[in-house]
């Protein structure tokens, strides 16, 4: 069908010099759309690759999501209050961790702690061992009005010591070896520096007391992690429950310039030319992710041999037709933008030499790169398309 317009075309032209009329100075050239450019996505940051489902040749908007590197979680060891944050989003944590010890501090929801030793333990074997993890009952020593709860969270080694303060002690005040331990209160109120008795009974029996300790304040416990904090979750003064994520970090410097999310989006309208990375591949701080033709890229590349260099000119105006379009009822104008001036290398030296000629033009959702088309030029200017039914009337 192309080939018959062409001919019928040919035709028309030919009667209408023959009756003394001027034709239209036309040359037809065929073409490929293509792309002036690509555009990198890069990593703002190293990690391993969660997720990108993209691929060559699919469609991209601006916005649209390229790819998901995954974070590191840093998590709450205990429930508590988050105390003091000293990291912010972009930070290195270990900067940070070197200037302030953490990147944040959790208050426990225990506030006290009980430095002990047996050396008020009454005088059994039973009271002289102690286990870790085991709960005990505390009553402050000076009139037992202060009560509560605790349990065991450290077993220290062997101090020697004068064991003859306990009334229940039959070592007589000789010297003897004790333990020292820690609790954390689970119950009750105390003041800080308060001396407390240590009991395995309820009742606060003298024959349960396995030691005598001093009340003290629970320290605030250091949160650190590794690499750049990309999101914090918690701000200072948030109750957090142990497991609650409190901030993100990822691999490499953010340079101060952090990413809001852990998902990479499109900067721009295009078509994917390459996907460079896939689902679990490690990828580097700027590695590159995907390339993407831009849609404002697009042009019409096309051949001019040597003797039809003097028929086109940057500048002129043509006409597009698809070649899917086998009707020729979509035409697009454009516009010559460049003409190459190398020739491109010929394996026949007699054959005549070859140029890439570039059309600009405003492509839609329906034009794919690597379409073949058809570029008409016209001798006027206008974008007036080649001559149809209508081109025999008289133009006088």
């Amino acid at each position: 069908m192309r080939k018959s317009k062409l001919r019928i075309c040919g035709l028309i032209l030919t009667l209408a010099m023959l009756a003394g009329v001027p034709a239209l100075a036309q040359v037809t050239f065929q073409g490929t759309v293509v792309s002036s450019k690509t555009i990198v996505v890069n990593a703002p940051f190293g990690g391993i690759v969660d997720e990108i489902n993209l691929r060559k040749g699919d469609p991209v908007k601006i916005g649209e999501p390229v790819a998901t590197i995954r974070t590191t979680k840093v998590f709450a060891e205990m429930d508590g209050t988050v105390s003091g944050i000293f990291a912010r989003e972009g930070d290195q944590c270990e900067g940070i961790t070197e200037r302030y010890g953490a990147e944040m501090y959790l208050e426990p929801v225990n506030r006290y702690v009980v430095s002990a030793t047996t050396e008020k333990a009454y005088n059994s074997s039973e009271t002289r061992y102690i286990h870790i993890g085991e709960r005990v009952h505390l009553a402050c020593t000076k009139d037992g009005t202060h009560v509560g709860t605790a349990v065991v969270t450290n077993v220290g080694g062997a101090t020697s010591g004068d064991s003859g303060g306990s009334s229940d002690s039959s070592s007589g005040g000789s010297s003897a070896s004790y333990t020292s331990y820690k609790l954390e209160v689970t119950s009750g109120d105390f003041y800080m520096g308060e001396t407390v008795g240590i009991y395995r009974d309820a009742d606060h029996s003298s024959a349960s007391r396995i030691g005598r300790g001093t009340i003290e304040q629970n320290s605030a416990v250091a949160i650190k992690g590794t690499g750049s904090v990309l999101k914090l979750h918690v701000q200072v003064g948030d109750h957090v429950e142990r497991g609650e994520v409190l901030f993100e970090t990822v691999e490499g410097v953010l340079d101060g310039l952090y990413a809001m999310d852990n998902v990479i989006c499109s900067p721009l309208n295009g078509i994917v030319a390459t996907v460079d990375a896939s689902q679990g591949s490690a990828v580097e701080k700027n590695g590159k992710l995907i390339s993407i033709y831009p849609e404002e890229a697009l042009q019409i590349a096309i051949k001019v041999s040597e003797l039809d260099l003097k028929e086109i000119h940057e500048g002129d105006k043509v006409s597009i037709e698809f070649e899917w379009d086998m009707d020729g009822t979509r035409q697009v104008e454009g516009v010559v933008s460049s003409i190459s001036r190398v020739g491109e290398e010929q394996t026949d030296k007699t054959s005549d030499a070859q140029y890439t000629a570039y059309v600009d033009f405003t492509p839609d959702d329906t034009v794919r790169l690597d379409m073949t088309v058809s570029v008409y030029t016209h001798d006027d200017g206008s974008g007036d398309v080649l001559a149809d039914e209508d081109a025999g009337e008289d133009a006088h």
